[in-house]
């Protein structure tokens, strides 16, 4: 696994305490718990292929260059960042917001559908779609609804712009959150997409056989 992507989720856990606890950012666990599902995503990308491997022509023509490198090198990555991840969510302050640990199945499903989708467009393209449309499915809602009135206790021109924005926007992505995590139906419905995930994988793991090459650069 590539030292820089472990350093990015390093700085994206302490980044969220910092804007927590440093600068008193509100809403910081549900921009935590938006950000969290595509970092074991974008983890893959980075930790597979000719940029991660500097033995890469040698693994390249062996037949665990395929689906079977990629599990371990996705196993790797899950394992960091979704106890790393969840630990930090639940040192951030977040009323009316999902629990810490609801981005767990999300994240594991995302995970799969981004492998699965690999064997036919290549793993950066899936990973890039998967990542982007969980994302825009959080984000857009959050950016796109309507404004709000500024906290009270604001005095500058710059401050009531800033607390007009951030705290509907915070309020939000909240509820967007909700709606995505919250629930036995939503928690169900991530279950089944890592099930079927995992299993269409299972079905066409002779695709990925000596695929090194071109899963990277399909």
């Amino acid at each position: 696994m590539r030292g820089g992507w472990l350093v990015a989720v390093l700085a994206v856990a302490a980044g969220a305490v910092a804007l927590a606890y440093g600068a008193g950012v509100d809403g910081t666990r549900p921009l935590l718990l938006a950000i969290a599902p595509v970092v074991p995503v974008a983890g893959v990308a980075l930790s597979y292929g000719r940029h991660a491997d500097p033995l890469y022509e040698l693994v390249a023509s062996t037949p665990s260059g395929g689906l079977r490198l990629l599990l371990t090198r996705t196993a790797a990555v899950l394992a960091v960042s979704l106890p790393l991840l969840t630990l930090t969510g639940l040192l951030l302050p977040a009323p009316g917001t999902p629990n810490a640990a609801a981005w767990l199945l999300p994240g594991l499903a995302l995970t799969l559908t981004a492998l699965a989708l690999a064997g036919y467009v290549g793993l950066r393209a899936a990973t890039a779609v998967t990542g982007g449309g969980w994302l825009t499915a959080v984000l857009v809602p959050a950016l796109t609804g309507p404004g709000g009135t500024p906290p009270a206790g604001l005095t500058t021109p710059a401050e009531t712009l800033a607390g007009t924005l951030a705290e509907p926007l915070a309020a939000r992505l909240a509820e967007q959150l909700s709606r995505c995590l919250d629930g036995p139906l939503a928690q169900s419905a991530w279950a089944a997409a890592a099930v079927l995930s995992a299993a269409l994988l299972a079905v066409r793991r002779s695709a990925y056989d000596r695929a090194y090459d071109r899963l990277e650069q399909r």
